[in-house]
């Protein structure tokens, strides 16, 4: 099935034969003549009068020109499959807002589908009914009226169109033309009858309340301007639902014929030309219906007088030349609308099932026959349709039916006004005629036309689509259609990213953007969760380098990779991205890294490197739940984890090192990625043993309550230095009170120590503390103050005249003893990076400095900073 009324099963055996004619127009005027036209127009003119009558037939025809203007261009990008509406929705703005709008249209059309019933009804007892006045049957008329007995008529109708729908579409699609011929007689035969036909008085009854019977004089006076005239204006009580009408439920009721604008647009898989037929049969349709509703206004306030219009709804039958004329095309145009309504319904219903959007409660619906007839959708359509019929008056429910036809249209106009403004390449409908105005006027005078008609039900209605969305994206289903929200934020994001001007950049707004260099996520999951906590809202990159060299290889191997660091991403639940870079050696993948990851005014400006040791790494990823347990899967489909199970992602991962394996990385060429980082102004941290922590993944209810994080903003390898303001100690201090800020370290105690000597008579250092608490104060960081005296630490180190010269043993053992005197019960430590060594015979010396100092500390992130990041003025 490719629409939401017809030929399902056919469209395999008989594909794209239909014309413009039979597979646009005569779905589409039938669907807009509906019970309106015979039933309703009576209505429309007597209680609003011909100039608001006709103003509503402006407002409304406007409202559906824009939308169709919508439905032309969304139906001439592709080919639209089984759902009409939903599965034009569904694939310009994904599946929630897709599923959520389709299961609503689903709704107006259950609820169309029951007015069509209860105005077929109300015709058939108007012919058929027993007398008001006598209980005796006489003529035709045998039908007993009330409440109970319009339900069962219209279960019986109702059962009619399920044995119809249950047959096959195709047996309404054959009577289509030949219903549309009935209805087009009808129709001549009451203009010609207004013309034939001499003035008639008449005499109309009605019940009212305790069980008087009401008497009416109306008359048929022809054509005469003194009818005319009064039939200009003036609202009054509606008989049927004993209330006063106004502009609002009038316009409610007339509105029903305007909700048949997509039949032709449902039909595009069986269309010999899509891109022409519907545009040109949809227009065609829609000009034809007005002219033909405007015309009937005109005649009907120029003949008949307006206690007629109000009084009986089926006057027409009265004043036609044949009244079986007008008696045959109100069943023919009904039934037709019922069945049209039915089937829609059930398609919708059975291509929401096939997209598994909604889960167990609608499986069934996806159920079909031999012949492609989805009959379990069919019997959910009825079974729902009949529970509508109990509001036993067709204008108690037109204004809801008319609400949610209106949303649906918006919705379609929000789809082709998204496509437009994301300004994808492939969105090139051939029908020009429409613009990101017409969607945007379309949307709002849907929108604006629902809280006229009726607050609480639009209301209502906009209710129950945010919590169908919140549901769907709860469930968050991924689909292969693509997703508009990605291409809009894609085209807002290079227009802010070229607005972020590297050049503006001011201290007072500077945030951690990280390269974190990852060899192996199995051994740094722990320092990945870290640094996302460590972020504070700026970029997060995780970067990798593949060793080797393109000229060696087929293909890329990089390019393979995304999908399962993606997958690691989400896991692991960090808001980070991925860059991949292949290289000859790691270093020089680092500095490409360095240079182009990010984008304009976003780009790292500091690299995280996990430390360099000895030690023999641990897998993590076999003892993280959430890469250990299947059961969230959710079955293995690869639509919901694009491709990746778990499986394939722990064995896309190498196993860890072991003690005997080969590294990677020289010392040299270590400590030549932190050279390199600082020659290209990016701060730099080393962390080290990570993997003690816990309590950083996304499942952790961790507050920070029971951590301590300790700052050493002194460069402990050169005890002279007594600068606490440089550029470095501050950077410390702020990276500290970043952390101090994130979600599981916010309730986290801070301590800062301060390494001062005791011995000499110099009481210096208390004025140092004092100056340090003003500054402090001056950087709203909360933290408590250690004075540390170090006489035993400074006396092992020697002074010499090279200061490149490396510090004893004896010296970094005594730093280390003070760290792990004091900082033994912090979470986590930051110390003082010292610069590297410029020549490259050093490298292994520096590298084993910091091994001793940190030795056995615990988590420890060593920063060396090398930009201002701190700022005391407002």
């Amino acid at each position: 099935f490719l629409g939401g009324t017809e030929r399902g099963e056919e469209a395999n055996s008989h594909p794209r034969k239909l014309n413009t004619f039979f597979g646009v127009m005569v779905p589409t005027v039938l669907s807009m003549f509906s019970i309106v036209l015979f039933l309703r127009t009576g209505f429309v003119v007597g209680h609003a009068g011909l100039l608001q009558a006709l103003l509503m037939v402006v407002v409304a025809y406007t409202i559906i020109s824009l939308t169709i203007l919508s439905i032309c261009a969304i139906s001439t990008n592709g080919a639209i499959q089984g759902g009409g509406a939903y599965y034009m929705i569904s694939r310009s703005l994904g599946p929630e807002f897709g599923g959520s709008i389709g299961l609503m249209f689903f709704l107006a059309k259950i609820f169309a589908c029951g007015g069509y019933v209860l105005g077929l009804v109300e015709a058939i007892l108007d012919v058929f009914g027993l007398d008001p006045e006598s209980s005796v049957s006489t003529g035709v008329r045998v039908l007993p009226q009330g409440y109970w007995y319009t339900v069962l008529y219209s279960s019986v109708i109702l059962l009619l169109c399920l044995l119809v729908c249950l047959v096959g579409a195709h047996i309404y699609s054959r009577t289509a033309f030949v219903i549309l011929l009935v209805v087009t007689v009808s129709l001549l035969s009451v203009f010609i009858s207004s013309v034939a036909v001499k003035p008639q008085e008449f005499i109309i009854t009605h019940h009212g309340s305790r069980n008087q019977t009401l008497r009416y004089n109306a008359s048929y006076t022809g054509f005469s301007a003194t009818t005319l005239k009064n039939n200009l204006a003036g609202y009054s009580l509606d008989y049927s639902t004993n209330s006063v009408m106004s502009f609002a439920t009038v316009f409610a009721v007339m509105f029903t014929s305007c909700t048949g604008i997509m039949a032709g647009a449902n039909m595009s898989g069986e269309l010999k030309n899509p891109s022409v037929a519907i545009p040109k049969g949809t227009i065609i349709a829609v000009s034809y219906t007005f002219i033909v509703y405007v015309l009937l206004f005109f005649m009907i306030s120029a003949t008949c007088d307006r206690t007629l219009l109000i009084q009986d709804y089926g006057f027409l039958q009265r004043i036609n030349l044949w009244p079986p004329f007008v008696t045959i095309g109100i069943y023919c145009a009904s039934l037709s609308a019922a069945m049209c309504a039915m089937i829609g319904a059930s398609r919708i219903l059975h291509a929401l099932a096939l997209d598994h959007l909604f889960g167990l409660p609608l499986a069934p619906a996806a159920i079909t026959s031999a012949s492609g007839n989805p009959w379990v959708a069919v019997l959910f359509t009825w079974g729902l349709t009949q529970c509508v019929v109990f509001a036993g008056e067709l204008n108690a429910i037109a204004g809801l039916v008319t609400v949610f036809y209106l949303l649906a249209y918006a919705a379609v106009d929000l789809a082709c006004l998204a496509l437009e403004w994301a300004s994808a390449p492939n969105f090139r409908p051939t029908f020009q005629l429409f613009s990101w105005h017409t969607c945007l006027l379309g949307i709002v005078s849907c929108l604006a036309m629902m809280f006229i008609i009726n607050p609480v039900y639009s209301s209502g209605s906009i209710v129950l689509l945010l919590l169908l969305l919140l549901f769907l994206h709860y469930r968050s289903p991924t689909s292969s259609w693509g997703y508009i929200s990605q291409a809009l934020i894609f085209h807002q994001v290079r227009k802010y990213l070229l607005m972020l001007d590297v050049r503006k950049d001011h201290v007072k707004f500077w945030r951690p953007q990280v390269l974190l260099m990852v060899a192996n996520p199995r051994s740094s999951s722990q320092l990945i969760l870290f640094v996302n906590q460590l972020k504070k809202g700026g970029l997060y990159v995780l970067g990798h380098v593949q060793l080797g060299d393109l000229d060696t290889l087929p293909s890329d191997p990089v390019q393979q990779q995304y999908n399962f660091w993606m997958s690691l991403v989400d896991k692991l639940g960090v808001k980070a991205f991925v860059d991949l870079t292949l290289s000859p050696t790691v270093r020089q993948g680092t500095q490409h890294l360095l240079r182009i990851t990010g984008l304009g005014g976003m780009k790292p400006n500091m690299l995280i490197l996990g430390f360099y040791d000895s030690c023999t790494p641990e897998d993590f990823l076999l003892q993280d739940s959430a890469f250990c347990d299947t059961a969230v899967e959710r079955g293995g489909e690869d639509e919901f984890n694009f491709g990746v199970d778990l499986p394939s992602l722990q064995a896309h991962f190498p196993p860890v090192r072991d003690a005997e394996s080969p590294r990677w990385l020289a010392p040299e060429e270590y400590v030549g990625i932190i050279s390199d980082a600082i020659k290209m102004n990016k701060s730099v941290c080393l962390g080290r043993y990570f993997f003690q922590l816990e309590g950083e993944d996304k499942d952790s209810k961790v507050d920070g309550s029971e951590r301590i994080i300790d700052v050493w903003p002194l460069n402990l390898l050169q005890p002279g230095c007594r600068d606490y303001e440089d550029v470095c100690s501050l950077f410390l201090l702020q990276m500290a009170c970043v952390l101090n800020m994130s979600s599981k370290w916010r309730h986290a105690k801070m301590r800062i120590f301060l390494n001062v000597g005791t011995a000499s008579s110099d009481q210096g250092w208390m004025v140092n503390e004092e100056t340090f608490r003003e500054l402090l104060r001056k950087l709203r960081i909360r933290a408590s103050i250690k004075i540390v005296p170090w006489d035993s630490v400074v006396q092992h180190h020697t002074p010499t005249a090279e200061p490149a010269q490396a510090p004893s043993e004896s010296f970094l053992s005594a730093v280390n003893r003070m760290l792990m005197e004091h900082s033994s019960q912090a979470t986590v430590r930051f110390l003082y990076l010292p610069q590297p060594p410029s020549h490259r015979s050093q490298s292994q010396a520096f590298l084993a400095q910091l091994e001793a100092v940190t030795n056995g500390l615990g988590p420890t992130l060593l920063i060396h900073g090398v930009t201002p990041v701190t700022y005391t003025d407002l």
